[in-house]
């Protein structure tokens, strides 16, 4: 009882209401303002160094100033903290003296890094978005009269147990000579979102939706909604490789057009406009790496087996990368391709798309 005294008295006058400090075995001495700390490393904010990350077992005592979240074996505690040989003493408002062994400390947070941990686990609706815009943009004139435009946007939205996923994606490209047949060489738009919910560590739900069109396959709109079980099979802080498996309903329209006559024949074919529902399978990938600080690679497989025309399919594969030049300014470039096993008769099965240009990247 006596020692538990002698330690209050310490933590209520060491360093007054100045720093905190925090002294490690070797003799080294730190001023300032403890951020966090995960049990493995503890974050320390100085004046004249910044952030200090310093390893929670090379840490010989800790003094600070003012009230301290500190995880004990699994209880949350709060208050100003000190050390006494091999423990932690947290002077609490209500419990009084709380003492634990220090390598039982799961996370010490200062009550503003508190704060934005309980708001990331109940985000606003705009807010904890990270994303980008992607912009290509081409022109030739002379010998050759051509423009194309390539336009994407992505974000995300992380929350402590879930995931929401938007982007979309245009390509456009004209051959303006008067000799060029046709004279739009490149007409798509597709998007979608996808939102998954973790039900454990490895496992999770998840609901998607996708659009396409493409004018040049004289497809009006495709649109896809569906939903599955999915896999984190690599989940750390510089790759994600999910496994996703499901069912989804398709519902797509197309225009008639006609395909010019071929000599010998002098009549035109007139292709009908048709329009199809069908229940498919959903299975594919979402992978992601960060390489260094600066640089992202994403690539994502999907397969869609058709359940109401057996044989039939389609499949989309896409490839990015993104490296940064500066905080919000990068260098892209992408690969899609988009594979439909019975497109209209005239057209064809496969339309591959690669584009590079500038990202502008944004958080909020």
């Amino acid at each position: 009882m006596h020692r538990k005294f002698v330690v209050g008295l310490l933590v209520l006058l060491a360093i007054p209401a100045l720093a905190d400090q925090v002294v490690l075995k070797n003799g080294d001495r730190l001023t300032g303002s403890i951020t966090k700390s995960d049990g493995k490393v503890l974050v320390i904010k100085t004046d004249y160094a910044g952030d200090v990350t310093v390893k929670f077992d090379a840490i010989q005592s800790i003094t600070s100033a003012g009230d301290l979240n500190v995880s004990l074996g699994g209880k949350t505690v709060v208050g100003p903290v000190t050390t006494s040989g091999d423990d932690v003493v947290v002077a609490t408002k209500t419990a009084g003296l709380v003492e634990a062994p220090k390598v039982s400390v799961t996370m010490l947070r200062s009550p503003a890094e508190q704060a934005a941990y309980e708001k990331s686990l109940h985000p606003g609706l705009l807010e904890g978005w990270n994303g980008g815009v992607n912009l290509g943009f081409a022109v030739t004139r002379g010998n050759s009269e051509t423009k194309n435009l390539n336009i994407a946007f992505n974000a995300t939205r992380k929350g402590f147990h879930d995931k929401l996923i938007l982007y979309t994606n245009s390509i456009y490209a004209t051959n303006e000579l008067p000799t060029a047949t046709p004279h739009t060489t490149a007409n798509s738009t597709g998007g979608g979102a996808r939102y998954d919910h973790d039900f454990s560590p490895r496992v999770f739900g998840f609901v998607n939706g996708d659009f396409l069109s493409n004018a040049l396959q004289e497809l009006n709109l495709r649109a896809t909604a569906g939903g599955g079980i999915g896999v984190h099979a690599i989940k750390n802080a510089f790759t994600t490789f999910d496994l996703l498996a499901g069912l989804n309903y398709t519902h797509e329209g197309y225009s008639s057009f006609t395909i010019p006559p071929a000599p010998p024949s002098t009549t035109a074919t007139v292709i009908p406009a048709k329009t199809d529902s069908l229940e498919g399978l959903t299975l594919g990938d979402a992978f992601t790496q960060k390489i260094g600080k600066g640089t992202v690679i994403t690539q994502n497989l999907f397969f869609y087996p058709d359940l109401t025309q057996t044989g039939q399919y389609r499949g989309t594969f896409n490839f990015g990368t993104v490296t940064k030049l500066n905080k919000w300014l990068g260098w892209q470039n992408s690969f899609a391709d988009i594979y439909v096993s019975n497109p209209p008769t005239g057209t064809k099965k496969n339309d591959l798309q690669i584009a590079t240009g500038l990202n502008f990247s944004f958080t909020h």
